[in-house]
């Protein structure tokens, strides 16, 4: 390999290194926000059996939440405190929005908000392959793999609902499996 090719090799790694710690601490951030919005919106709802499932997946962002610290404490790097306040208030007032917004509207936007996490875990897991660190991937293909089911449960829910047929609407991410076999192509 060439001297250019060194240089170029290390400029993609370390530029992958960055885009995963930048990741990582928006979604260390992102999960803490996702705890407190699902706490209030397991509190809004009626139905017990909605209420058990919002709470088991509050608990699986909480779970993700340590992972993903712990990829961030073996990276050298700390979650960006400014972000953590804000996104814990902002978690809160969602979390208190929901009492008032209605059923739809916290179903509906939990669901959008976990399309956008499967897709960044995915992205986390293809820059953990690009700077070398294959030790993160099972966990960020998992955490992946999670959120697609919460997408799934929450669009499940709207798609029941009247106000489905005049909300914008998005397509189904990808099968699952999918997830995998995508990420395991980088590696």
């Amino acid at each position: 390999m060439t001297a250019d090719g060194v240089v170029a090799k290390a400029a993609t790694v370390d530029g992958s290194r960055r885009e995963l710690i930048a990741l990582l601490q928006l979604a260390h951030s992102g999960e803490l926000a996702a705890m407190h919005a699902y706490e209030g919106h397991a509190k809004s709802v009626r139905r017990p059996e909605e209420r058990r499932r919002i709470l088991e997946i509050r608990d699986e962002e909480i779970d993700h939440r340590g992972r993903v610290r712990a990829m961030l404490d073996a990276l050298g790097v700390a979650p960006e405190a400014d972000r953590e306040v804000k996104l814990r208030r902002i978690g809160k007032v969602i979390g208190a929005f929901c009492h008032v917004g209605g059923w739809y509207a916290p179903m509906y936007g939990a669901a959008r908000l976990e399309l956008k996490n499967i897709g960044e875990y995915e992205r986390a897991a293809g820059f953990a392959v690009g700077c070398g660190h294959h030790e993160f991937v099972e966990d960020l293909i998992d955490m992946a793999e999670v959120e697609w089911d919460h997408e799934r449960y929450f669009r499940e829910r709207c798609e029941g609902h009247w106000l489905w047929r005049c909300s914008p609407r998005w397509d189904p991410p990808p099968p699952r499996e999918q997830i995998r076999t995508r990420i395991a192509q980088l590696a």
